[in-house]
């Protein structure tokens, strides 16, 4: 992958979204969640960096999300070109209203969503985030479930992320530092854990479907940080995740989109280490 021009974002900024919601991809994504409150935690599954990934997200058009379908993955060529992420509208960060209510199709179309991340175990490819100041970084993630996850991102953004299942450490090579979270207390949970059942597990604040993407949207409330947000894409055509957007109580969006997906090979155990003795660990764990 390696596009031909991504910029750096500020590792400072990475670090504080991350610490927040711990950055989901940011893929870096930092996330910015900061101390969620204790919802059943999903669990995911990583790969190899170099293993030739079968799926492709072709379907990203620039517009809002929707549609649903579960997920039958289907073989596709390497995808060169990252896709454009669909970056929400800041709009829809409204109050949801306690008494929200879903219909059949709404209720069906998060049960697909709920199978198709409750049947991965193992999922890796490739990455585009988009962080709150509209900076684009790139790079390779590898997910193992339950609770194990890695995010590297590619030069210069001297970041990386990784989940040994308990503990979400975000690592900046750079300055040979770290700084470590509960896996518990970040959104990341819902995509890691073995089982989920978003409309059980979760607070959903919002379904909905187009010809291009279903969204669903969960919520996290708490008294001491604020509200976090956290919305899941997935394809209408092949079921397949798409990408995420995490924001922040203050209401910033980081957006990671994946493609180049690959569920059939198995990350080496090591991926999911977390360094203590060479670099020394801030945060809360």
């Amino acid at each position: 992958m390696k596009p031909d021009t991504h910029h750096a974002a500020h590792p400072a900024l990475l670090r504080a979204s991350a610490a927040g919601l711990a950055a989901a991809f940011a893929l870096g994504i930092m996330m910015t969640s900061a101390r969620a409150q204790t919802t059943p935690l999903p669990r995911p599954a990583p790969k190899a960096r170099n293993a030739a990934f079968q799926m492709a997200a072709s379907d990203t058009p620039a517009r809002p999300p929707g549609a649903i379908a579960p997920a039958q993955q289907a073989q596709a060529p390497r995808q060169t070109t990252p896709p454009n992420p669909v970056i929400p509208d800041p709009r829809r960060n409204v109050p949801a209203s306690i008494f929200t209510t879903f219909d059949a199709n709404q209720k069906a179309s998060a049960a697909k969503v709920s199978a198709y991340l409750s049947n991965l175990s193992t999922l890796s490819g490739n990455f585009v985030q988009v962080g709150p100041d509209g900076s684009k970084t790139t790079g390779d993630f590898y997910i193992q479930k339950p609770g194990k996850v890695r995010f590297e991102y590619d030069p210069p953004t001297p970041i990386a992320m990784v989940s040994d299942g308990q503990s979400l450490a975000v690592r900046d090579t750079k300055l040979a530092t770290q700084d470590v979270y509960p896996l518990s207390q970040t959104p990341l949970r819902f995509l890691l854990s073995d089982r989920i059942d978003l409309m059980k597990d979760t607070n959903v604040v919002a379904v909905t479907a187009d010809d291009l993407y279903t969204s669903v949207i969960i919520e996290e409330r708490n008294a001491v940080v604020g509200t976090s947000r956290l919305m899941l894409m997935v394809g209408t055509r092949d079921g397949q995740l798409k990408q995420w957007t995490i924001t922040d109580p203050q209401g910033y969006d980081t957006t990671v989109a994946i493609y180049n997906l690959d569920t059939t090979k198995k990350p080496d155990p090591g991926l999911f280490k977390i360094d203590f003795a060479r670099y020394p660990s801030g945060g809360a764990n």
